[in-house]
């Protein structure tokens, strides 16, 4: 974990001032609230949320593509650098979440998750939901929240490991059934009135903000969210606001502002604070960059080849359909027609490598067979966009009912690293035994950041079974070096990579030649070519 940013107990002030009084009903709160810029509207929402995963993030400006995620690992396949944690405090309806939003609109870097402490609210008992009910429950106080759940989600997201979050329902006080899935933090933003009320929490913050916000602009947000979001009445916001809210705040949350590195009066509106933690944020994120494929072009060459590497039986006819394939002059329906053929035969060849187990069943002529089965719970295929979604045919013809998964990982132009752009996973993955599929692996750049991806994901190394059309001997051994229990399974393995990492003799573009798209000016294969738009 990074030391603090050196700036303990700045203040940073231009706070705004309210100067009306209060009204009776939701309608007349909106004129009491100090204008947050033109075009903003009110947050929404009955149930907690927790923005992170692609592709997505609308702001009031514009909307960013929260995509093209840079290596979070090094060439040994494990995590160098923790993801950067901003937490968030202040006051109930103090900005804290429009403040957040405010840091990542000006950050403007991919990957980015939020997370609210509005999600990890305990779980009622009956006594204490009849208490709610009647607003006499305190939601305001430490208790109230399940902080061990907190610190294992924020512990499990710095290390680059999914999460599921809770989602709370403020309407019943209740946890919904269906929890949320996160994943992919180059930056958490954690935001909630005890933010900053636990010591354990506090140590896995890189930067304490807290938003101060005057106390009667507070009030009057919390009367317009609560009536008009959450179906309270006013009597019942204000009742709960005296016996709990306010002292709550003076209490627990107003003592934790010396803890803060900044502290921001009423932040939306402090441009200042705004681009001084962007600033010291630009300068931590660049501390943290990767360079991955330099790396593995220069290792682990000249060694035998590994003994998880199965490949293929090169039997003449095998022979012939790599001739087919692999000649420039083949046309496309006909590299299609044999692309699908070897398909076929390298996922009946890797499916002998699944557990069977002997069992025993009855012939129609009333005889015993011992036989075999497999022996582990689902088999989840996952292709690497978009070269390896033509192997899932194939997956599909011989695995019945097989879940599939996808991942799209392209390669930057300007670096040459690869990124994570989107990935769609079936649930519970890490029961299954998981056929990640792509048609060519040259230095294994990308090969590694998907497998790096199941594993953050809770699926076993020795469940993880690469399969590739072709592959390099390079990105054979990075993958076998970082990931010694992954099996890797291919049709053949050529020998070189040429200066622009192209395998070489090679296939060619592999995508490009199935779908019939435009190829690339120099012929490149398909994990190396795409570009992070």
């Amino acid at each position: 974990m990074s030391s603090p940013p050196a700036y303990p107990g700045i203040r940073i002030s231009g706070c705004w001032a309210l100067g009306a009084e209060g009204s009776s009903n939701a309608e007349s709160l909106d004129r009491l609230l100090p204008p947050v810029g033109t075009g903003r509207s009110p947050r929404k929402r009955t149930t907690s949320q927790c923005k992170s995963e692609p592709p997505l993030l609308r702001t009031s400006k514009r909307t960013i593509y929260t995509a093209g995620r840079p290596p979070w690992y090094n060439e040994h396949g494990t995590q160098s650098k923790e993801a950067f944690a901003i937490g968030l405090g202040g006051g109930s309806a103090s900005g804290k979440t429009t403040v957040a939003r405010m840091i990542i609109e000006a950050l403007d870097v991919p990957w980015v998750v939020l997370l609210s402490m509005d999600s990890f609210y305990k779980v009622l008992t009956t006594q204490q939901q009849e208490q709610a009910a009647h607003n006499n429950f305190n939601f305001d106080h430490p208790d109230a929240f399940d902080f061990d759940l907190i610190v294992s989600t924020l512990k499990k997201l710095k290390q680059g490991k999914s999460v599921k979050v809770p989602v709370y329902d403020f309407t019943t006080h209740s946890r919904k059934k269906d929890w949320k899935t996160l994943y992919g933090a180059n930056v958490i933003i954690f935001e909630g009135i005890m933010a900053f009320a636990d010591k354990t929490l506090l140590e896995l913050l890189d930067m304490k903000i807290f938003v101060d916000t005057d106390s009667d602009i507070r009030l009057v947000r919390r009367l317009r969210r609560d009536i008009s979001e959450r179906g309270r009445d006013i009597e019942g916001v204000i009742k709960q606001y005296n016996k709990f809210v306010k002292p709550a705040f003076d209490q627990y949350i107003q003592p934790t502002m010396r803890v803060a590195d900044i502290v921001v009066p009423w932040g939306s509106g402090n441009t200042v604070a705004i681009d001084l933690i962007v600033q010291h944020m630009h300068s931590q994120l660049e501390e943290r960059e990767l360079s991955v494929r330099a790396a593995l072009a220069s290792a682990h060459q000249c060694h035998p080849l590994p003994r998880t590497l199965s490949v293929l039986k090169s039997t003449p006819q095998v022979r012939g359909m790599h001739t087919i394939i692999r000649d420039k002059e083949t046309s496309r329906d006909e590299f299609i027609f044999y692309s699908k053929r070897l398909m076929r035969l390298l996922i009946e060849h890797a499916l002998s490598f699944l557990p069977f187990q002997d069992c025993v069943v009855q012939t129609p002529q009333g005889q015993d067979y011992t036989g075999k089965c497999y022996a582990g719970k689902q088999i989840t295929g996952v292709s690497i966009l978009r070269a390896g979604e033509t192997m899932e045919p194939a997956l599909r013809a011989v695995c019945k009912d097989v879940r599939i998964g996808t991942i799209l990982i392209q390669t930057n132009q300007l670096t040459g690293e690869p990124e994570l752009h989107y990935l769609r996973l079936p649930k519970d993955i890490s029961d299954d035994h998981v056929i990640l599929m792509d048609c060519t692996v040259s230095t294994g750049a990308a090969a590694m950041m998907a497998v790096r991806v199941l594993l953050d994901h809770d699926v076993p190394e020795d469940k993880i079974f690469l399969l590739s059309l072709l592959m390099a001997e390079m990105g054979v051994h990075s993958v076998a070096y970082a990931f010694p229990r992954v099996r890797i399974i291919t049709t053949a393995v050529d020998k070189r990579v040429n200066d622009l990492f192209r395998i070489i003799p090679g296939i060619g573009n592999f995508g490009d030649r199935y779908f019939g798209t435009d190829a690339a000016p120099d012929g490149s294969d398909e994990e190396e070519v795409a570009s992070a738009s």
